[in-house]
């Protein structure tokens, strides 16, 4: 028996593999043992790391192409929206921005007298034009530009430096305001009207466009705009009236923007304007145009020339002799018109107070000048001279002679309505030619019933009362009659003497022409040729005719009118107009004398009248119709006594037949017989 220690120890299967004992002393052994396992434990961690860290990239991968995917879904998007739904809009906007479109004005066409003399035409000018915000911001950058430049430059930031910029601003605008009128005066072009504040104020303005200064000779206006950034000079027609206020009231004037606004200009605006050119380009964002881009090119059409039938020289004579008529008279306004009896074309047409187109427009407006004409616009019951309407129908009708002697007596009641001459007198046996040439309103009547309501009421219709004559002119009244079936016994106790009804100067001008045209009614009418551009005549509608008497009948009547211009010392066979005979001439026509209602009584006046007077010239060959009317007049027309306008008749028609060479006319034999003795 062994008692050795080697005996007593551990069994085998209670030891280490590796030999250790942990019952012994192996303390440092078995710290060893502890950090040989945790390092293998680290080894097995650190043999799958490889795998985990690449599953950890993949993650990153897939959430970095989620992220570009969304990223580039987003920007497909936007640019969908911009290509789809924005590109449109921004294409058109692109387009307008470098597109510019420029106009070249058409010409104005000319309008000229009978003979070819100029009533208007069109000169080229300049227009000084700006836009103010644009000028004003590329002064700043100029100003800051300079600051720049400057030794100044570091001195001045932030508030200081904004004000110091829009103070160069300030003082160059005052510069551009100043400077600008000096230079047009210096050119030596009137610049009363052009006031420094007003062209300040422009340039201070909130505004993309603006105009500085009109009617500018084009080589001051191309002056001023090389020397002053930001200014352009524009093409500017402008229509000049070298008669002044001779036929303002046929041919009026156009608005600043070029448009008719009264007379001929307005009614043949669109004849006489022509159509504007254009052409279509692109420009580069310094406003260069971009070459080859010139496209859509439409040149311009000038206007058509228009020859009116008005003589110049005639319509002078006569404006000059209306204002003095009416000067003379005192009364409140006049109006003549004179016709060729052959053609019905407007020889003349003139009215006082007629404003002067190129003058101080408001200063002639506050004077009780005016634009219109009232020759055509101001229609007013014609007196007396509507009777050569009952002596045609009568005439016309067989009911009377020429001397029949018609028991007249000093009043006549027609449907209880008493007519009375402008004389008393009891009854008096007068011709029927003395009937109108005493202007008996009684005798008149007593023929006018011959007549009767309904052919007196057709041959009204026939002579053009109460219908537009279709002068080529605006603003035309159609006069005013009572429709037939409104007529009472009184509408034709007054319609025959001139009363209860209005004309216009020119229906009653036509009334004349259309017997001095045996019979003939020739619609009146004031465009003697239109010619476009080009020179070929532009067709237009030829006047309408109406045979409303025979010639025989207007012949007739036109004799017997002669009888209103006659003299006779004893005054018995002396008519109401004999201060309108023409010397060496037989002339014959009408005076008349219309009531005008009291506007404050609705009843006719006892002071206040239209005088009238129509006639022909000469009365053997007529060709000349003159019809004249004063408003109010307190004395003759010479400021004789009276209210006759037949000295103006006189006047005129014996300016017309000496101008015009017109043989004298043969002597009369003996006396026309008005009052039977």
């Amino acid at each position: 028996m062994t008692g050795s220690h080697e005996g007593r120890g551990l069994p085998p299967r209670d030891r280490d593999p590796q030999g250790f004992d942990p019952r012994g002393h192996g303390r440092e052994s078995s710290r060893k043992y502890e950090r040989e396992r945790e390092l293998g434990l680290k080894r097995k961690v650190n043999s799958a790391s490889p795998a985990a860290q690449q599953n950890s990239m993949f993650q990153r991968i897939r959430w970095a192409t989620w992220i570009a995917v969304a990223v580039a879904a987003v920007l497909i998007l936007r640019l969908a929206v911009v290509q789809l739904v924005w590109g449109p809009g921004l294409s058109s906007l692109a387009q307008e921005q470098r597109t510019r479109v420029y106009v070249e004005s058409a010409r104005r066409g000319e309008i000229l007298d009978r003979s070819g003399k100029e009533i208007a035409y069109t000169m080229q000018a300049r227009s000084l034009t700006v836009s103010p915000n644009t000028l004003r911001s590329e002064l700043k950058q100029q100003a800051e530009l300079d600051l720049q430049q400057s030794d100044q430059n570091s001195q001045y930031q932030g508030d200081a430096r904004a004000e110091l910029l829009n103070q160069k601003v300030d003082d160059e605008l005052k510069r551009y305001s100043e400077e600008i009128p000096q230079t047009i005066k210096d050119a030596g072009a009137s610049t009363d009207d052009l006031k420094s504040e007003d062209i300040l104020n422009k340039l201070k303005s909130d505004s993309s466009y603006e105009v500085l200064v009109r009617n500018v000779d084009p080589d001051v206006a191309q002056q001023i705009a090389d020397s002053f950034h930001g200014v352009a000079a524009d093409l500017q027609s402008i229509r000049q009236y070298p008669n002044g206020a001779i036929g303002e009231n046929i041919v009026g004037k156009i608005s600043q923007d070029g448009q008719g606004q009264f007379g001929f200009e307005a009614s043949s605006d669109a004849l006489l304007a022509g159509v504007d050119g254009r052409s279509t380009v692109d420009v580069s964002a310094n406003g260069q145009v971009i070459p080859g881009t010139t496209r859509d090119e439409i040149p311009a059409t000038d206007g058509a020339t228009a020859t009116l039938t008005i003589d110049l020289d005639l319509q002078t004579y006569v404006q000059q002799q209306i204002e003095q008529a009416v000067a003379n008279s005192g009364a409140q306004g006049g109006e003549a018109v004179v016709l060729d009896s052959k053609t019905g074309q407007v020889l003349a047409m003139a009215n006082s107070g007629t404003i002067d187109p190129i003058g101080d427009i408001q200063a002639q407006l506050d004077k009780g000048k005016n634009f219109g004409n009232e020759t055509i616009s101001n229609p007013f019951e014609p007196g007396s001279v509507a009777k050569i309407i009952t002596a045609a129908g009568v005439i016309e009708n067989g009911l009377s002679t020429p001397d029949e002697v018609i028991q007249v007596p000093g009043s006549i009641d027609m449907s209880g309505v008493t007519v009375k001459d402008a004389w008393e007198h009891g009854t008096v046996g007068y011709t029927t030619t003395g009937i109108f040439g005493k202007s008996s309103n009684v005798g008149t009547l007593i023929l006018a019933k011959r007549l009767g309501e309904d052919k007196y009421a057709d041959l009204l219709q026939k002579f053009g009362i109460g219908q537009s004559t279709g002068i080529e002119l605006p603003s035309e009244s159609s006069g005013i009659l009572a429709d037939r079936s409104q007529w009472s016994g009184g509408t034709f106790a007054n319609l025959p003497i001139g009363q209860g009804m209005s004309w216009t100067l020119l229906q009653m001008a036509s009334v004349y022409q259309t017997i001095a045209n045996g019979g003939v009614r020739v619609e009146p009418r004031i465009i003697a040729e239109m010619k476009d551009a080009e020179g070929n005549v532009i067709e237009q509608p030829a006047p309408k005719q109406t045979q409303v008497v025979s010639a025989q009948t207007a012949r007739t009547v036109i004799d017997m009118f002669r009888a209103v211009m006659q003299s006779d010392p004893t005054g018995v066979q002396q008519g109401t107009g004999a201060s309108g005979a023409v010397e060496g001439y037989q002339t014959s026509g009408k005076t008349g004398t219309a009531q005008q209602v009291d506007p404050n009584t609705g009843a006719y006046s006892n002071s206040a009248y239209w005088i009238t007077f129509a006639g022909m010239a000469p009365a053997d060959d007529p060709r000349f119709v003159v019809a004249i009317q004063l408003d109010r007049p307190q004395r003759g027309v010479h400021g004789e006594g009276g209210q006759s306008a037949a000295p103006l008749f006189r006047d005129i028609a014996t300016w017309l037949l000496n101008r015009d060479n017109v043989p004298l006319s043969k002597p009369m034999e003996g006396q026309l017989i008005l009052q039977a003795q």
